[in-house]
């Protein structure tokens, strides 16, 4: 740790500009070099002709995550959100994508609550089948506590999703909350559970934030 902090310090002062991917990662830069440095912000892009809204509406009420598995990336939050929400409402299922040294624990999380004929643990995926995944899903959901971004944002976003972050995250500098997307206080299973709730059983809500979040996409 400590010596890539010396090394990406050394970077960082030598480069003649840094580019940033948010304003967030602009300032924990800024906080740890010694001297100025010249810094440019740049959000990450989207393939929106990849990622876009479903032709058709789906019957099936499901709840998308999409990361590494690491602590980080809150998918025990998740979990243990899902399992406030789901007597509300029959039939929610999890989906969540990716792979890391988490899943163990993620599985035994999910078998102690009583979750695992509910939450369906993907694998990796190629960018079509997460595109696909997108499509399919009623909401979006990363409770990441360490995001520069988030490109699984965006890309939820583009698919017309109302896609829920953090506040404190670089994804708190695109998402408006209530508006284009929705933000919770980072490892808050309560509030976590409320957003998906209010979410959940208010397809109008749903579809106004999923209209503003893929015009976010497309116009910035």
């Amino acid at each position: 740790g400590k010596w890539c902090q010396h090394i990406s310090r050394m970077v960082y002062e030598s480069a003649s500009r840094v580019i940033c991917i948010s304003e967030t990662v602009r300032d924990r830069v800024l906080e740890r070099v010694k001297q100025s440095v010249l810094t440019d912000v740049v959000y990450n892009g989207v393939n929106s002709e990849m990622f876009h809204p479903s032709d058709g509406n789906s019957h099936a009420t499901s709840i998308l995550c999409v990361g590494n598995l690491i602590p980080s990336k809150g998918q025990d939050l998740l979990l243990k959100a899902f399992a406030q929400i789901h007597p509300q409402f029959p039939g929610l299922s999890c989906e969540i994508i990716g792979d890391g040294p988490a899943l163990p624990a993620l599985l035994k999380i999910a078998a102690d609550l009583s979750l695992s004929s509910r939450v369906i643990f993907s694998g990796r995926k190629s960018r079509l089948e997460v595109a696909e995944a997108m499509r399919k899903c009623t909401v979006f959901a990363l409770p990441s506590t360490y995001e520069g971004l988030g490109c699984v944002y965006l890309e939820a976003m583009a698919s017309g999703k109302a896609a829920i972050g953090c506040r404190g995250q670089g994804i708190a500098e695109v998402i408006e909350h209530g508006a284009n997307g929705w933000l919770v206080e980072p490892g808050d299973t309560q509030d976590l559970a409320f957003s998906l709730s209010s979410l959940l059983e208010n397809q109008t809500l749903r579809n106004e934030i999923g209209t503003q979040a893929r015009n976010s996409i497309l116009q910035n």
